[in-house]
């Protein structure tokens, strides 16, 4: 076997330890087709070269990637490299598709292998440094870090939360998959005493705390569109659907994904549903994307529209 074939596998270890918390050698090594000998001998280059490689013998024993005692060089996949240097943009207010995930993807890998020593460093930083952002809510690094692991590692995690309604309890939830909207983030998770999906605004959570707790991912609907769905209808009295003569792209441009969502639909038409607790700001709100459109519910809604019609037109009246 080269120098250069072993140099390509010991980086596909250090790569398979990143991607999760545990890997026993017969795994690894039928990852990489070698014998458990040749894992062993990638695990000690590893380790000669600063990275902190437990190894736990017995029955559910094997190899874990943990926290050393000095940084060494990292293995970071292009996106997340890439992610990486356009987070330090974000802070100036750039945005970019796709970079929020990703970054977070980076800094929970960095977080994992970085000394005490420098991540208190870090941590100076952030505390002494002031960031012009745009609307939002600034959310604490290590939260997003705990709960990305804890979607990682499958673990149950334990915090305060506050609802819109200003109800303040604990919530015991197994997370999935955290999901930026706008200039908010979100947790999916299933909240274990309510035994059903719920989200969660990551700024309203206090006391964040993974457990010991492992469990079973279950099946899920997507993350991306539960949360849109959860932000976007179940906060509010009335839901609107309204056929827009439009395509789905011109009316995503003008509404934001936690404010509606737009379904596609034929002959150049498309659905807009919105929520909101007062008729008559839906129905400005509709009119003033400036197309065509048809109310399908509720049929509240179709009379505040044409009551505001009738004080439009009343306005627009020329009377002597």
């Amino acid at each position: 076997m080269t120098v250069e074939s072993t140099t390509e596998r010991v980086l596909r270890v250090l790569a398979l330890l990143q991607s999760r918390p545990s890997w026993t050698g017969v795994e690894l090594a039928e990852e990489l087709r070698v014998t458990e000998r040749s894992v062993r001998r990638d695990v000690e280059r590893l380790r000669a070269l600063g990275y902190p490689v437990r190894a736990t013998p017995g029955v559910g024993g094997g190899y874990q990637l943990g926290a050393g005692t000095r940084l060494p060089p990292l293995l970071l996949h292009d996106d997340e490299a890439i992610a990486t240097a356009v987070s330090l943009r974000l802070a100036s207010g750039s945005t970019i598709a796709g970079a929020a995930e990703a970054a977070l993807r980076a800094l929970t890998k960095l977080d994992q292998v970085m000394p005490p020593r420098l991540r208190e460093q870090v941590r100076a930083v952030y505390g002494a440094t002031e960031t012009v952002v745009g609307a939002g809510t600034e959310i604490d690094a290590d939260v997003l870090i705990a709960l990305a692991r804890a979607c990682r590692d499958a673990t149950r995690v334990r915090f305060r939360y506050t609802t819109r309604h200003d109800v303040d309890d604990e919530r015991t939830v197994e997370p999935v998959r955290m999901v930026a909207a706008g200039p908010n983030w979100y947790l999916m998770a299933w909240d274990v005493d309510r035994d059903d999906w719920r989200t969660y605004r990551l700024d309203r959570m206090r006391e964040v705390t993974a457990t010991t707790w492992r469990f079973r991912p279950r099946k899920h609907p997507d993350p991306a569109a539960y949360v849109q769905r959860s932000v976007t209808e179940s906060p509010y009295r009335y839901i609107a659907r309204v056929r827009l003569h439009a395509h789905a792209g011109q009316v995503r441009d003008l509404v934001p994904p936690q404010v509606g969502r737009v379904e596609d639909g034929p002959d150049g038409w498309c659905v807009l549903v919105v929520g909101g607790d007062d008729l008559d700001w839906l129905a400005l709100h509709i009119a003033r994307l400036g197309f065509e459109a048809v109310i399908v519910e509720p049929p509240e809604l179709r009379q505040a529209a044409a009551l505001l019609a009738r004080r439009l037109s009343a306005m627009a009246t020329v009377t002597d």
